[in-house]
């Protein structure tokens, strides 16, 4: 069994292979003051709750974002599988990530599991939307490389911006109101986020489909895509698995 870990800089999702198979899948808040030993803790409460044993653990995959948890997290793991987990990167998944991109160590190792996964399940072209902190928008292209992207403020961070700066503003939940035009504060500031992302999300897909000269599927992952997606005239499926399954090849194709 593969042990694979998304460290993201709000969520961290964790999900535990049986072949290709996704066996258990959890989504727990990143912190990053966490040590091994804490790390080691949560996960043995996670298989717990899953009735997983860590004796079936061969192997580990981590995708980070946050270098501060990268070292405590790749501890952890060792100690769970008894061997080194793969840190992955452009140049760790090799052959399956071709990139037509000028310093491809810049590339952040979500972004490269994304489009690793969406290039072996949808083929090429596929454009990637992940919802997390920031909004990623992966390209790849209909030769299979990948040629960059969009790096946008994620809804979250968003809304956690107008907050701060809104004295007389509400913390209200990310929920897509009933209608665009709001009867209420919160309905108005639901309004703008959610809408607002789902539009802000159409726009700039329609203008990767401008400069490619063609279209091509529109894959949506994280944590609020099953949220903003229904919303968007220009993303076709949503595949919250996505990030994990690109470790899980990665990881396959490094054994």
């Amino acid at each position: 069994m593969l042990l694979a870990i998304d460290i993201g800089n709000t969520h961290t999702v964790i999900g535990v292979y049986a072949g290709e198979s996704l066996t258990a899948m959890w989504r727990i808040a990143t912190s990053r003051t966490a040590t091994a030993d804490e790390l080691r803790v949560t996960l043995s409460s996670l298989f717990s709750l899953g009735d997983l044993g860590f004796e079936a653990v061969r192997a580990g995959a981590v995708a980070s974002v946050v270098p501060s948890l990268t070292r405590a997290w790749v501890e952890a793991v060792e100690r769970v599988t008894g061997s080194v987990p793969l840190v992955c990167s452009a140049a760790t998944a090799g052959d399956l990530f071709d990139a037509d991109y000028p310093r491809p160590t810049e590339i952040g190792a979500d972004r490269v599991a994304d489009g690793v996964a969406a290039r072996a399940r949808y083929g090429a072209p596929v454009v990637v939307v992940d919802f997390g902190t920031a909004t990623n928008i992966e390209v790849i292209d209909r030769e299979g490389r990948f040629r960059g992207g969009v790096i946008a403020p994620g809804v979250q961070t968003s809304a956690n911006a107008l907050f701060s700066h809104g004295a007389r503003l509400p913390v209200i939940d990310l929920v897509v109101p009933p209608a665009v035009i709001g009867t209420s504060t919160v309905e108005a500031i639901q309004s703008g986020i959610m809408y607002g992302e789902a539009d802000r999300v159409d726009g700039l897909v329609r203008r990767i489909f401008a400069q490619l000269g063609y279209e091509a599927p529109v894959i949506a992952t994280g944590g609020l895509a099953p949220v903003v997606a229904p919303h968007s005239a220009t993303i076709t499926e949503v595949n919250s698995e996505l990030t994990l399954e690109g470790l899980r090849l990665i990881a396959e194709a490094a054994a």
